[in-house]
C-alpha cells in the first residue's frame, strides 16, 4: 500500500567514529566528502532533508540540523527519536520519516521510493541487500515517537533491532551493484580506512 505524501529525510550523523579516528563524514571520496555523497544521492527523493548530529558539527552542507538531546551519542535511535520528535512539531502533516546513515555514500536512487511503497501505519520499513537488514535505513511512523522515547530511557535499551522486534516491520530487499570492479552493496558504509580505500575503487564507476 503506498502511502501518497513524499518522506521527509534526515541523514544520521551523531555517532563517534571511532574506529576512523576522525570525522568520517567529512573525509573526502572523490571530489566530495563521504556525507556529501550521501546527500548528493537522497535530496533528490525526498521534499525536505535533515541532518542529526551534534550542535558543532563542522559542515551541515544547508541541511536544518537536527541534534540529539544530549551529548552522549546514544546510538542510532537517539538520532531516529529527535527526528521524529522534530517532524511531529514541525511537521506534522507528516506521517513518517526516512533515515539513512551518513557513511553509505553508495545508497540507492530510488531508496525512498521503494520504501514508500510499503509504507502503512505503525509499520517501520527497513532496507535490506543480499539477505541481510540494514536497519539504519528505514522508514518510520511519527507515531511510534512515544514508545521510542519511552524505550530509550533505559539506558539498556541502545539496539535498533530490540526495539524493531517491538513492532510490526516490513523489509525491501534490494539487488547488488554491478560494477566494473564486481558487485557493489549499495548500503556498503564505510568505518575504517580500509572500507574508505574500497570505496574508493567503486567511486567512478557510479559518477
Amino acid at each position: 500500500m503506498s502511502h501518497p505524501a513524499p518522506i521527509p529525510g534526515l541523514v544520521l550523523a551523531g555517532g563517534r567514529s571511532s574506529r576512523m579516528g576522525e570525522n568520517k563524514a567529512m573525509m573526502a571520496l572523490g571530489d566530495r566528502t563521504i556525507l556529501g555523497h550521501v546527500i548528493h544521492r537522497l535530496s533528490p527523493q525526498v521534499p525536505d532533508l535533515a541532518l542529526n548530529a551534534p550542535a558543532d558539527f563542522p559542515e551541515t552542507f544547508g541541511l536544518r540540523l537536527v541534534p540529539d538531546r544530549d551529548d552522549d551519542r546514544n546510538g542510532p535511535l537517539e538520532g531516529v527519536l529527535c527526528g521524529l520528535l522534530d517532524l511531529r512539531q514541525n511537521q506534522p502533516a507528516s506521517p513518517f520519516l526516512m533515515t539513512v546513515p551518513c557513511d553509505s555514500p553508495f545508497l540507492p536512487l530510488d531508496l525512498a521510493a521503494r520504501l514508500s511503497e510499503k509504507a502503512t501505519p505503525g509499520t517501520i520499513v527497513i532496507a535490506a541487500s543480499e539477505g541481510r537488514s540494514h536497519p539504519v535505513f528505514g522508514l518510520w511512523p511519527v507515531t511510534l515517537a512515544q514508545d521510542l522515547e519511552n524505550w530509550l530511557a533505559n539506558p539498556d535499551n541502545r539496539r535498533i533491532n530490540a526495539f524493531l522486534n517491538r513492532h510490526p516491520v516490513e523489509t525491501v530487499e534490494f539487488p547488488m551493484i554491478e560494477t566494473g570492479h564486481g558487485p557493489l552493496d549499495p548500503f556498503m558504509n564505510i568505518n575504517t580506512r580500509e572500507d574508505l580505500a574500497l570505496a574508493k575503487t567503486f567511486i567512478g564507476t557510479l559518477e
